[in-house]
């Protein structure tokens, strides 16, 4: 018997019964040389204040372990710890209550903490404690759902944008079924769908403000339109980068950044939680930037709102990657793309000097690399950032 973490609620509970015969005490004499004459006879225990033998109380206690490996949790589980007290003595004879009952769970190493209670046939609670326990994935059973589970379709968050496009086409020509996101880009979202289907996929639209949770709600509905499981979410939403020197700063500057990738993000990822614990995977992509390696001057606003998304996407890849969900951020220099149509030629001309490659990166460069943590490939890739720069910024 097996059961998976997952599958473990608290309260959950398990227990066995065992009359203790006097061949049960020897065996545990042979087994571990305790012949210690309260065990063993009975003339020394009728002098004793105990008056009778008293079974050996690792003996009754050791049925805690038959539960924890062959009930709760089963197969494959570690018994780590373990206190116990002594209340009443067992004797020959008696039937005992093995109970085990799932007082916590330990999510990031996959612990239980069990309460452990052994009862004698007069309902007496003779023994007590509490133990820890991992649970094991033998097999990796997660694997084996994963692998029938069909992961080719993805949730493109920005798909009108120049790198949201460049990924949806990289990913429609390796077979994903898109639903594809706009905000206010109706006509090109509804052109990037026409010409995608071309292809063969199936494609769907959503619309809707990231940052407003009434709109996520609504992408999410959207979304389960095509298919009930949506196994990976690439967010290449952005806003207008603006350069403004420090004394010409508002709060309103970086609070739109940090709406933009700190709260569209984390709600995006928070309403689709469910379903991804639910199929144990979920694949979860973001973009960052190289500002926040080497941050220029005059972006306050844009280098703090994508440090707090390195920030958030770490902290939420540790702890969710229980439940076989990934997060992962992409992380690009300067791109030849709309985004940045208006910073000056100039500007762009000395930053393709200044890279090993001699140019900048390209939409083509990034949706390559994203194109690749949507595969299996990439699987034990988690909570990390992966920069995409020719080389300009090596860490």
């Amino acid at each position: 018997m097996k059961k998976s973490f997952n599958s473990i609620n608290i309260g959950d509970y398990e227990e066995i019964l065992h009359k203790v015969t006097s061949d049960d005490i020897t065996q545990f004499v042979d087994l571990t040389g305790d012949n210690n004459k309260i065990h063993t006879n009975q003339l020394y225990a009728e002098k004793s204040p105990s008056k009778k033998i008293v079974v050996h109380g690792m003996l009754s206690a050791s049925f805690i372990s038959t539960v924890i490996g062959t009930k709760l949790p089963g197969d494959g589980a570690i018994w780590c710890s373990q206190n116990l007290e002594f209340l009443r003595p067992v004797r020959i004879n008696d039937t005992i209550k093995v109970k085990v009952r799932v007082e916590k769970k330990i999510i990031t190493t996959k612990q239980l903490i069990l309460k452990t209670e052994i009862f004698n046939q007069h309902k007496q609670l003779v023994t007590t404690g509490s133990a820890k326990v991992k649970v094991q994935d033998v097999g990796n059973n997660n694997e084996k759902k994963r692998n029938n589970l069909k992961l080719n379709t993805a949730l493109i968050i920005g798909s009108t944008g120049s790198i949201g496009s460049a990924v949806a086409t990289t990913l429609a020509f390796n077979g994903y079924d898109l639903i594809l996101h706009y905000n206010k880009n109706k006509k090109k979202a509804q052109q990037l769908k026409t010409k995608l289907e071309k292809t063969g996929i199936r494609v769907v639209l959503v619309c809707g403000d990231v940052t407003k949770e009434a709109d996520i709600l609504l992408i999410k509905e959207g979304s389960f339109q095509l298919t009930s499981f949506i196994p990976n979410i690439i967010n290449c939403s952005t806003i207008p980068i603006y350069d403004l020197r420090f004394e010409d700063v508002e709060w309103r500057n970086i609070q739109s950044n940090l709406d933009s990738e700190v709260k569209g993000n984390f709600m995006l990822i928070k309403s689709f939680i469910n379903n991804w614990k639910e199929h144990k995977y979920g694949n979860y992509i973001s973009l960052t930037s190289i500002v926040t390696d080497d941050p220029p001057v005059a972006l306050l606003g844009y280098v703090t709102g994508k440090s707090a998304l390195n920030g958030m996407i770490k902290s939420a890849a540790k702890e969710l990657a229980a439940y076989g969900i990934r997060l992962n951020l992409v992380s690009p220099s300067m791109i030849e793309s709309t985004l940045t149509a208006d910073i000056p030629e100039k500007a762009k001309l000395i930053a393709a000097a200044m890279n090993p490659q001699r140019r900048l990166a390209k939409e083509v460069d990034v949706a390559n690399v994203i194109s690749f943590l949507c595969e299996e490939k990439s699987k034990f890739l988690n909570g990390e950032t992966i920069r995409i720069n020719g080389g300009q910024l090596m860490i």
